[in-house]
């Protein structure tokens, strides 16, 4: 298998790597929940969530700049809400000069967008530290021992465990491609119409054998016994310092979405 960078996990033996997988979940959903509930350009909430992400980030020794590079490339997704700048009320602060489209990027809108973009970075902020500081099967068991559907988890866990297969597969199929696709002149392949029948194939033919394996992986997991249900030799236990870490954060939390809204 030669797709590694789909696994985040950074092993570790922070104080944030040793919290039970059952308080990192609840904390970090509390956390994006927080994130989404704080009213719009309420900046100080924002920074202090932020802060908080860095703190615990720092505790945990994965590296700050990983993290921000992966939550970096999730950022261009933000720009979906780029339309709520031009349908927002408010003040005009400028004109895009659009022939036939009058356009009109308002102060109001603009705030919003930023506050969709600051909560949008603080969510991935949290979820890829929950990935770097758990390990998946940690994750999937934390899932399951916090009472989330058994079909939900069971998903969950073969999306991740076969996401790398099929990235693997689909990256061979490239590699086949471009060899049976050069050209005596150093250019490969053909027209574009030609390329995307041919790409249009290779995704039909990638679908065909991942549900073939599927459905091979899945007699033979019933074959040996398997009802759906994560098990672990020896599941962790919730410590004090579990405890005191979720009820401290979890208070935090709390009050910070409160003073937003009391502000």
């Amino acid at each position: 298998m030669h797709i590694h960078a789909l696994d985040t996990y950074c092993p570790g033996t922070s104080p944030i790597h040793r919290l039970d997988p059952r308080v990192k979940l609840v904390l970090t959903g509390l956390f994006i929940l927080t994130a989404a509930l704080v009213p719009d350009r309420e900046w100080g909430a924002f920074g202090a969530l932020e802060a908080l992400v860095l703190l615990t980030i720092l505790l945990s020794s994965v590296g700050l700049v990983r993290v921000q590079r992966r939550s970096a490339v999730a950022m261009p997704f933000v720009l979906a809400a780029l339309t709520v700048a031009f349908s927002t009320p408010g003040r005009v602060l400028w004109r895009l000069p659009l022939p036939g489209i009058p356009l009109t990027v308002t102060d109001a809108g603009l705030l919003r967008f930023l506050s969709i973009a600051a909560r949008s970075y603080l969510s991935v902020q949290a979820a890829i530290l929950l990935a770097a500081t758990t390990p998946f099967p940690d994750l999937l068991w934390g899932m399951r021992a916090l009472r989330i559907p058994r079909t939900l988890v069971a998903i969950t866990g073969f999306l991740y465990r076969y996401l790398f297969v099929l990235a693997d597969e689909a990256r061979r199929m490239l590699q086949a491609r471009e060899a049976r696709s050069g050209a005596p002149d150093g250019r490969g392949g053909g027209s574009v119409a030609w390329r995307a029948q041919v790409t249009g194939s290779m995704a039909g033919t990638l679908f065909l054998r991942s549900y073939e394996r599927s459905e091979r992986i899945y007699m033979a997991m019933l074959a040996r016994g398997y009802d759906g249900t994560v098990r672990t030799l020896s599941p962790p236990s919730l410590r004090l310092v579990d405890w005191i870490v979720g009820l401290l954060v979890g208070m935090l939390l709390a009050a910070l979405l409160l003073l937003t809204f009391d502000a």
